[in-house]
């Protein structure tokens, strides 16, 4: 791990605020590691700038708290919401990521932009990835 940390993909504001234990379990723990090494630290040498993490594992509670779906790959340690700044940033990220993965330098399961670009959803089931990508309003 390279650019990214566990502890930074379980930070989260709501849960201090609320005083949710958002540590996860060592099975979530490797599923977060290997969301960073298959895809995160890809995406940021390819990038070439850094990358922050809005949101990445989530415990049931914070994702109640947050209004997340009750089917969230947050809630796995799966899937990391990600922005570099602007939408028009966050779209030539995007572009970015197709790219690597049409060059078949990375897999992922979603990628999602989110509100025309305001952040970016990205997703990695080992050995289960859909490379499925969506534009949500």
């Amino acid at each position: 791990m390279t650019y990214f940390t566990i502890e930074e993909l379980c930070a989260s504001e709501t849960a201090c605020r609320r005083g949710i234990d958002n540590r996860p379990s060592a099975e979530i723990a490797g599923k977060l590691q290997t969301l960073i090494e298959q895809l995160l630290d890809p995406i940021r040498a390819a990038w070439g700038g850094p990358i922050s993490i809005n949101s990445g594992y989530r415990c049931p509670k914070l994702n109640a708290a947050v209004g997340g779906v009750s089917t969230s790959q947050h809630l796995k340690g799966e899937a990391a919401d990600i922005s570099v700044g602007t939408p028009a940033d966050n779209k030539r990220l995007f572009d970015r990521i197709v790219e690597r993965r049409d060059e078949g330098r990375i897999a992922f399961d979603q990628l999602i932009d989110e509100s025309g670009y305001r952040w970016i959803h990205i997703s990695y089931r080992a050995g289960a990835n859909r490379n499925q990508i969506l534009h949500l309003k």
